[in-house]
C-alpha cells in the first residue's frame, strides 16, 4: 500500500464536487521515473522552478567535477547519488510546488494504486458529513474510508513539522 496526498485549492471546503476537479494526488515514495529523466520528469509535471533548480544543479555538478578532474567513473557515480537524490525527493518536490501554487495537501489516502487513491480520495472529499469538523480543513490519518483520527490544522505529513510549516 502506497500513500497519497490530496491537493485542493485553498479555502476549498468538504464536499464541493468543484474543488476535485482541481485537484491533484501525490504519490509518496521513490520516483523510478524521476531518478531516470530527472529534469524531464519535472517539466512532464509542469513543475517549472524545481526543472531549472534542478538542471542548474546538475550542470554546476558537471562542472565542478570538470573542475576537480573526476574520473569518468567517479563522474558516473556522483551522478547516479544525485539521480538517487532527485527520485527519492521528487514527491516532495511535487507537494511543495502545490502548496506555492495555493493547493494544499488537505488529505492522505492509503491506496495499492492510483486508481484507487483517486477513487478513495474522491469519496472522503464528497462525504464531508462523515467528517468531524468538515468545514475546517486537515489530514485524515487512516487508510479506511472513514477517519477516527483528525489532527489539528497545523499539521503536517513528515517528521520535520518545524520546518514544513515554512515553506
Amino acid at each position: 500500500m502506497r500513500t497519497y496526498t490530496l491537493h485542493v485549492p485553498e479555502g476549498s471546503v468538504r464536499g464541493d464536487p468543484r474543488a476535485l476537479e482541481q485537484a491533484h494526488l501525490v504519490r509518496d515514495g521513490f520516483s523510478w521515473s524521476a531518478f531516470a529523466f530527472t529534469v524531464l520528469w519535472f517539466l512532464r509535471h509542469r513543475l517549472w522552478l524545481a526543472a531549472l533548480l534542478v538542471l542548474v544543479g546538475l550542470v554546476a555538478l558537471a562542472l565542478a567535477g570538470r573542475a576537480l578532474g573526476l574520473s569518468p567513473f567517479a563522474a558516473l557515480i556522483v551522478t547516479l547519488l544525485v539521480s538517487l537524490l532527485i527520485g527519492m525527493e521528487a514527491s516532495s518536490l511535487r507537494r511543495w510546488t502545490y502548496g506555492r501554487r495555493g493547493k494544499p495537501a488537505q488529505d492522505a489516502v492509503m491506496a495499492g494504486s492510483q486508481e484507487e487513491a483517486e477513487l478513495k480520495a474522491a469519496a472522503r472529499w464528497l462525504d464531508a458529513a462523515s467528517v468531524p469538523g468538515a468545514a475546517t480543513t486537515g489530514f485524515a490519518t487512516t487508510a479506511v474510508s472513514r477517519p477516527t483520527h483528525r489532527r489539528g490544522d497545523d499539521a503536517v505529513i513528515g517528521l520535520f513539522p518545524a520546518s514544513e510549516g515554512g515553506r
